[in-house]
């Protein structure tokens, strides 16, 4: 039976390197029982044109019906958004969203994106939170709770701002002020409604060598009662289901035995067998 969906995929129609098409047909080459593209919601930031989804998206929905026709009866296709902190549109409409945070707003009042690269948020930490990374960590953790507490259907990469931070050049992960916040966080969300995702996307770009979330934060949400999804945040064909093993065994490691997948039906419980 297969037992794993990839549902966190980016396109060229935002800032992935392949098309809808390609990226779908990878993930039924993969044996992927469902594929959902997510692509990044429209925000009112400048910078972000061209790396976003516009703010119509008519194409976008069309394509992805016109790909779910394309498979009916060999893998299920659904519609999704990865809907940002900063987003100016909704996820109304679309058979699931992605509630995630790619920015944190500094003292200045200025935002700051936690993933472009290393030396952006290195400037972020020193320039508008003066060299203070544990309330650099706090404003970013206080953004997800914010998020957290709307009830995503699946809450995306909820560590984020741990991307470059390896070798604890920027944080320190085992802190008690760092955990606190990132626990804070975690208990906004909502067991019952949202699903908790282990993200291999920055594994893939060789950014990370673990997956996301840290294991605190997945044993955590294991006692919560929480269930969890395995994703690539693919930005590409070749990754569209990268790492999944690494991940599962992740989730293992935290306690859990089963991962929930996406499907046209609904949320389905299956075995942590990749």
């Amino acid at each position: 039976m297969k037992n794993f969906c990839s549902v966190h995929t980016h396109s060229t129609m935002c800032d992935g390197k392949n098309t809808l098409a390609e990226m779908a047909r990878a993930a039924y080459e993969a044996g992927a029982v469902s594929f959902g593209a997510s692509g990044h919601s429209h925000t009112p930031i400048p910078e972000d044109e061209g790396g976003v989804l516009p703010a119509d998206m008519t194409a976008y929905r069309a394509e992805v019906l016109r790909l779910r026709e394309e498979y009916a009866g060999r893998m299920d296709v659904l519609l999704g958004i990865e809907l940002d902190n900063r987003a100016d549109v909704t996820a109304e409409g679309f058979d699931y969203w992605i509630g995630s945070v790619h920015r944190l707003r500094g003292p200045d009042g200025v935002d700051c994106t936690v993933d472009w690269d290393a030396e952006t948020l290195g400037r972020c930490l020193r320039e508008a939170f003066h060299g203070d990374s544990g309330e650099m960590a706090a404003r970013y953790y206080e953004e997800v709770r914010q998020m957290a507490a709307r009830k995503p259907d699946i809450l995306g990469h909820i560590d984020l701002i741990t991307k470059f931070n390896e070798d604890g050049s920027f944080f320190d992960e085992a802190g008690p002020g760092y955990r606190a916040a990132a626990l804070e966080a975690l208990h906004a969300a909502g067991p019952k409604e949202t699903l908790l995702e282990i993200n291999t996307g920055a594994m893939s770009r060789g950014y990370r060598s673990v997956p996301y979330p840290a294991l605190f934060l997945l044993r955590e949400w294991r006692d919560m009662g929480g269930r969890i999804i395995l994703t690539a945040d693919a930005h590409s064909a070749a990754a569209v289901v990268y790492g999944y093993a690494q991940a599962a065994a992740l989730a293992q490691a935290a306690g859990f035995d089963r991962s929930t997948l996406l499907t046209r039906r609904g949320r389905e419980e299956r075995p942590l067998d990749i």
